[in-house]
């Protein structure tokens, strides 16, 4: 009998990618997904950790969806609750006991076990037994046991090829929620690259917590880093772009720079999060390098490519962080210049090391620097985008816009490009002219056909708001 399965999902791609793979894993068993959770005979949360007051929101939801599976049991129907994700891993058998209309709960390394758990959750509920809960880390890998990927993507596709992180910076929930770093072999990752294309996806993300510590077993017996990777995967015929995402300055390499320089398929846009331009705050952060090696890097990257752009993150108000440490991060934004950025204030995660530091900061302060830091970033993003005005960017439409007519794709930056042009375009890369930069977003008008891969030598004013 068919069933529909809904999944909500919060937080990063990662959780994106790990939420359509638990679809693929419960196709076989007669699950159909679902948009909403009316109806739906299993709604599963796929949850962060990573923003503030994350676990709340989660109860909060349950408490909402409680309502739902009360409504269905009056009609005799069987509804299942999961909580998956980082929070599920971190909060584990407290969650049942909190709220006890959850059938199962299971971290990020075990959705591959799912059919196994939703069976033992549907006899549980109908014994009247308590919810189900996997937290553990297997010691075999999760990618060994998935589905192939079911049904055909969009012209964006998200791609895991590694996971887990060995930084332990003191602010980060990942190591306890998503384990150590673990990579995927390249043959697999080929196999699943292609078979996006495939099923019609142009551009590829490569994802991980730590992506560019990428260190697979190659197909010639070595150990193979990001930037050998990308070349393999921009062999792929039909695929244009890729990208990758979250990367550690750390780990930026000679041979992850020279992919930079030389493959037209990697895009001209890298997030590289700093967190901090204090070295005395990054040093408490455990980041385990400078804010001048981060700019050494920057520096390094745009040696090898003058047109790419950054993004990064960022965190103030971190314990101890004076009002001096805070200058220092407004002065490394001013000399970087970033297209986009995204900026936090600290907030304490339970059983991370900087939860029980001395000298937290007062909420007033933290929201006054957050302010300034993002009225900075602001003015940043903007400046980028109007200076995309009166170039030509190669556009990959992928989804329809709110007005009638309108379609949205992303260019070479990670802009939203928007643009009147018919539905059949959907899903090609065309040339764009930018006829207006806005605080978030371009718009513009296509003024050619499609283009293979992205030329570098395109002309464009963007870069000039780079330097």
């Amino acid at each position: 009998m068919a069933k529909t399965l809904h999944v909500k999902t919060y937080g990063c791609q990662m959780n994106v990618y790990d939420s359509a793979r638990m679809a693929d894993v419960l196709a076989p068993h007669g699950y159909t997904p679902s948009e909403v959770p009316e109806g739906a005979d299993l709604i599963i949360l796929n949850t962060c950790h990573i923003r503030e007051k994350a676990t709340e929101k989660v109860y909060s939801e349950l408490g909402r969806l409680r309502l739902l599976k009360e409504a269905a049991a009056r009609d005799g129907r069987q509804v299942l609750i999961g909580v998956a994700g980082c929070v599920a891993q971190a909060e584990g058998e407290e969650i049942v006991r909190r709220a006890p209309t959850v059938d199962l709960v299971f971290g990020p390394q075990t959705y591959h076990r799912l059919p196994e758990l939703v069976a033992r959750a549907t006899e549980r509920g109908t014994s009247g037994g308590s919810g189900v809960v996997d937290t553990d880390f297997p010691v075999e890998s999760k990618f060994d046991h998935l589905p192939e990927e079911n049904g055909a993507h969009g012209p964006a596709a998200f791609l895991s090829v590694q996971e887990g992180c060995d930084k332990f910076c003191t602010f980060c929930v990942v190591p306890y929620t998503r384990g150590a770093e673990f990579s995927r072999p390249v043959d697999a990752i080929e196999a699943e690259a292609n078979r996006l294309v495939a099923g019609g996806a142009m551009e590829i993300t490569l994802l991980g917590q730590n992506v560019n510590a990428y260190h697979g077993a190659g197909p010639d017996g070595r150990v193979w880093g990001l930037g050998a990777l990308l070349r393999r995967l921009a062999e792929i015929e039909g695929l244009k772009r890729l990208r990758y995402t979250t990367s550690h300055p750390r780990d930026v390499d000679d041979a992850l720079i020279a992919a930079h320089r030389d493959v037209d398929t990697v895009m001209p846009y890298l997030h590289l999060p700093v967190q901090s331009g204090a070295d005395r705050v990054l040093a408490a952060m455990n980041r385990k390098h400078t804010a001048d090696d981060y700019r050494r890097v920057v520096d390094r990257l745009r040696a090898a490519r003058s047109d790419l752009a950054f993004s990064s993150d960022f965190i103030v108000g971190f314990p101890g962080e004076t009002d001096a440490d805070f200058v220092e991060t407004l002065r490394l934004v001013r000399e970087i210049g970033y297209a986009q950025a995204y900026s936090f204030k600290y907030s304490a995660r339970p059983g991370t090391p900087a939860a029980v530091l001395n000298d937290q900061i007062p909420e007033d302060v933290k929201a006054d620097r957050l302010e300034a830091l993002q009225q900075l970033l602001n003015a940043q993003q903007l400046a980028f985008n109007q200076a995309s005005v009166g170039g030509v960017q190669a556009v990959l439409f992928e989804r329809r816009g709110r007005r009638e007519g309108q379609l949205v794709g992303r260019g070479p930056w990670m802009q939203a490009v928007h643009v009147q042009a018919p539905e059949r375009l959907l899903g090609r890369q065309l040339l764009v002219r930018i006829d207006d930069g806005r605080a978030n977003s371009l718009a513009g008008t296509v003024v050619t056909g499609e283009m293979p891969r992205i030329d570098r030598e395109l002309s464009s004013n963007a870069e000039r708001a780079i330097a």
